[in-house]
Formats: structure tokens, sequence, C-alpha cells
């Protein structure tokens, strides 16, 4: 399951996994924020906060979150993985290349640091 909150004021999608992740885990996502980014434009950051990564329930559940990184990446200005896992190290160098976000990681303990560099802080 892929728990969200979307805090409205500060234009911030915080998003929690705490299973594998599915395919409908994305479009609950999407239905949830999608209205959100049509009113206002766009995001101002993506905290994607979990001490690991649970990985995918299916292939079926890598595809839905490959279009939805696809979909929506355009329209989220920072993004900040609050995370120990290995994965979380490398991919702000790996997603660099296919994202327009600007992207940094956090150990998990600095969750409330990423928060504050969603925000605007340095």
């Amino acid at each position: 399951m892929l728990n969200h909150e979307l805090m409205r004021d500060d234009a911030i999608l915080v998003v929690s996994p705490d299973s594998e992740l599915s395919s409908s885990d994305f479009e609950d996502l999407a239905s949830a924020i999608d209205p959100f980014i049509e009113e206002h434009g766009s995001l101002a950051g993506l905290l994607i906060k979990t001490e690991t990564f649970p990985g995918w329930e299916s292939f079926a559940g890598l595809v839905s979150h490959i279009r939805f990184v696809r979909d929506h990446h355009r329209v989220i200005k920072r993004v900040a993985f609050a995370s120990d896992a290995k994965v979380a190290v490398i991919l702000p160098k790996l997603v660099d290349h296919f994202v327009g976000a600007e992207v940094r990681h956090f150990p998990f303990a600095e969750s409330d640091d990423a928060l504050a560099w969603l925000r605007g802080g340095s």
C-alpha cells in the first residue's frame, strides 16, 4: 500500500509505501493529486519517505509506477527521497537523466530536513 498525504498549503505530496506497490496504488495516487495539479499547475515537491523500499507486487505494479512517473515528472519541481534503502542513495543520480525535477537523497532519520528542502530551504 502507498500511503499519501497532500500538504495543500505547501503543494507537497508525501508518500510512504508500507508494502509492495501495486497498480491500484498509483491509480489511487493519481486520482488524489491530479485535481490539485490541474487547479494549481504543479507540485512544489514530492517526499518519498520509507526506511526500506518494499518493491512491487507484480510487473504490472512496476509498469504503473513507470507510467505515473512519466505522466507527472514535469509538474513536480523537487523530489526528496528520505530512505535508508541502498537504492535510494543512487536513485537521484539515475533519475536525474529522466526527470525534470531536482532530486535529492536524505537518510530516513532526516525526513524533516527533506521536507524543509522541499519547502525551499537549501
